[in-house]
């Protein structure tokens, strides 16, 4: 019977998510001969036209990032970026196709967050042709500071090479790395794993990692959320392995958790829990460090990007003075610390700050230097990284 079947599409309108906390990035390096190419009428990615915001995989493919690609490294890209909109269809995501270095200095993430007019949140740098060490960790770190300087503060996630996970003995975390995350976790049995186990490099593979995964998590989580949260953040990998290509059920336990220790994120398991889930949320800086957690670099960047954008239109505003007492007066202070207070306020509502409090102390002699000091201090969001259990017999209860 002749007839005509309407087939209707779903998912052809990613979500649009509040605020700008899913703003992201993804970096990756490769050969300029591996460039993708376009679709016939589609502006696509050139050694001219590096940065360009990819909000589906259909996007992606148009622009000649697929899975079936014929360069290796294009897959890679084309993994994660569907990897990271499987995880938040609704992320915002700039990609990057830079010239592999020879020296990375990482100064394409500078680029990125001006491409993007420094809303970038969290960025993803995929590496994995470049072996793991101390120095890329160092220089990234570098960046991240020069952004905050320039207030536009981010997170970094980073997936190198790892030839062997078990000859890992040093760790890698040294005081001030709060911005950078490193990444060692790999599917062991699904896509991930296929393009890793395809490499061209047979002897030396690349690694594939998890970096669309966790950048997706990231994205999606509130600033205060970890993305070790069991409950929300699932991998949807049932074999997580590590980038060097062994599973990690074949992994002795001791070595797990120094990896742990060392403050590496990978994918781990629960028993009596199907699934996979990632093991922590470091950072780079040490345990002791009060920005040892990506959640608390990313409450603490959106406290700083808040705050600054209330006071911004009270610079070169006039500071009144008690003529009495010759300190600041109650009015001016009570004005500007209401102002400082108010994005405080609107993240305490929304979950993100256990509670706030922005002073001014009156005794400055504004009237001498022109600067105005106001602190801030924050309770940040706990989160529950491991519960003890006491559990026993008893004859009677109460």
């Amino acid at each position: 019977m002749q007839g005509i079947q309407t087939i209707r599409g779903n998912g052809g309108i990613p979500a649009t998510l509040a605020g700008e906390d899913h703003i992201s990035g993804l970096l990756m390096y490769m050969a300029d001969a591996d460039i993708p190419s376009a679709n016939a009428g589609v502006t696509g990615f050139s050694t001219t036209n590096r940065i360009i915001p990819i909000s589906s995989i259909e996007t992606a493919e148009s622009l000649g990032i697929k899975y079936d690609a014929a360069k290796w490294s294009v897959k890679v890209l084309w993994y994660h970026i569907s990897e990271a909109l499987r995880i938040n269809p609704g992320i915002t995501l700039y990609v990057g196709i830079f010239t592999t270095p020879t020296l990375y200095d990482f100064t394409e993430i500078k680029t990125m967050q001006t491409f993007a007019g420094g809303k970038l949140r969290q960025i993803g740098v995929w590496a994995g042709d470049k072996a793991l060490s101390a120095n890329e960790i160092t220089s990234l770190q570098a960046i991240a500071t020069l952004m905050d300087a320039k207030d536009t503060p981010l997170s970094i996630l980073y997936q190198p090479k790892v030839a062997d996970i078990s000859a890992i003995n040093s760790s890698y975390a040294i005081t001030g790395q709060k911005n950078v995350s490193v990444l060692i976790g790999q599917d062991g049995d699904g896509t991930g794993s296929a393009i890793y186990l395809n490499a061209l490099n047979t002897t030396n593979k690349y690694a594939v990692g998890i970096l669309g995964l966790v950048l997706g998590c990231v994205s999606l989580a509130a600033v205060h959320e970890a993305i070790s949260w069991v409950q929300k953040f699932p991998s949807g990998i049932s074999t997580p392995g590590f980038v060097d290509g062994k599973l990690l059920k074949n992994i002795d336990s001791a070595v797990v958790d120094s990896l742990d220790d060392k403050r590496f994120i990978f994918l781990t398991t629960y028993g009596g829990l199907a699934g996979s889930y990632l093991n922590g949320s470091h950072t780079m800086d040490l345990l002791t460090s009060d920005y040892n957690y990506i959640e608390r670099v990313r409450t603490m960047d959106k406290a700083c990007r808040g705050i600054r954008t209330y006071l911004l239109p009270y610079l070169g505003s006039p500071l009144y003075i008690d003529a009495d007492t010759g300190k600041l007066g109650a009015d001016t202070i009570a004005i500007l610390e209401n102002v400082a207070n108010q994005h405080l306020e609107a993240m305490a509502k929304a979950g993100e700050l256990s509670g706030y409090v922005a002073y001014i102390n009156p005794d400055q002699n504004v009237l001498a230097t022109s600067n105005l000091e106001i602190v801030v201090k924050q309770v940040p969001v706990g989160v529950m990284r491991t519960i003890k259990l006491t559990i026993g017999f008893t004859n009677k209860i109460g």
